[in-house]
């Protein structure tokens, strides 16, 4: 029988884009949930509220993917081989044992062994890419050529990755190799009009998999879009802790980022059908 994807949500549009959402997801199969340290503490680096600050795409006729499952199970925008994607930088592995932080995610001796890693990625990472390249071809085969557009969101401030505050919208284009450059200069354009700030290819240069579907000379451009969580929703001052983080998704705070990000995926599909 096969393997139940009632965790993998799928929006089937007809445009030439593809929204990904990788970490928003926060079901822990209880087995696993038993040997954390913390459930609140496994779920504190989702991309916290993405699926609705983008929840819009649809109404363009994007097709969207979304795991359910949380990050701290499997990171479905990780090489899944291992391999480093920042070699020398510190950054979290295929199945995360600490946090963006540096905090232990599992209690000791619990961690996921090697046959654990292989079952989780046959579980779900798999099937997330197999549906994701399925998406990628049909509409690639309709239209020619295909924008997939990851969708992600950090905290502005997480000394343990990164020194400073994060720009609000941080693009990755694996250093220009995953897109048409026209693709890049238009994403830049619309974020810059929003009056938020912007770098491309600074920290985060794309997870993955926008370094794997990323095939410009073949239909296929990819681009990563990592916001600074504070550019939709509240960030608090203090050390996080349950009770205190996530803050609570809020509309009105959200609605400006929004419509930046309109005028992002307005320009994606612009360039797509070119």
């Amino acid at each position: 029988m096969a393997p139940s994807t009632d965790w993998l949500e799928v929006a089937r549009g007809e445009a030439p884009l593809v929204v990904s959402f990788p970490h928003t997801g926060t079901d822990i199969p209880p087995e696993i949930e038993a040997r954390l340290v913390s459930p609140w503490l496994a779920r504190k680096d989702a991309d916290w509220w993405i699926e609705r600050l983008y929840d819009f795409a649809a109404d363009l006729g994007a097709t969207t993917v979304r795991t359910n499952i949380s990050r701290t199970v499997i990171d479905v925008n990780r090489d899944p081989s291992g391999a480093s994607l920042y070699p020398g930088q510190a950054t979290t592995e295929l199945c995360p044992t600490t946090t963006f932080d540096g905090e232990p995610l599992y209690l000791e001796g619990q961690g996921p062994c090697a046959a654990e890693i292989d079952q989780r990625r046959a579980t779900w990472f798999e099937p997330y890419h197999a549906t994701l390249a399925a998406e990628l071809d049909r509409l690639r085969a309709a239209h020619g050529k295909v924008v997939l557009y990851e969708a992600h969101s950090i905290r502005s401030r997480v000394p343990r990755l990164f020194e400073g505050e994060l720009p609000n919208f941080n693009i990755g284009t694996h250093s220009g190799a995953s897109c048409d450059p026209a693709l890049a200069t238009a994403v830049e354009a619309a974020c810059d009009v929003s009056g938020y700030s912007r770098v491309t290819n600074g920290r985060f240069k794309g997870g993955w998999t926008t370094r794997h579907y990323g095939r410009p000379g073949d239909g296929v451009h990819a681009v990563q879009m990592e916001l600074a969580c504070r550019g939709y929703m509240d960030e608090p001052d203090g050390p996080l802790q349950p009770g205190v983080w996530p803050t609570p998704y809020d509309h009105d705070r959200a609605r400006s980022m929004r419509s930046a990000l309109s005028h992002v995926l307005n320009a994606c599909l612009d360039f797509a059908r070119r």
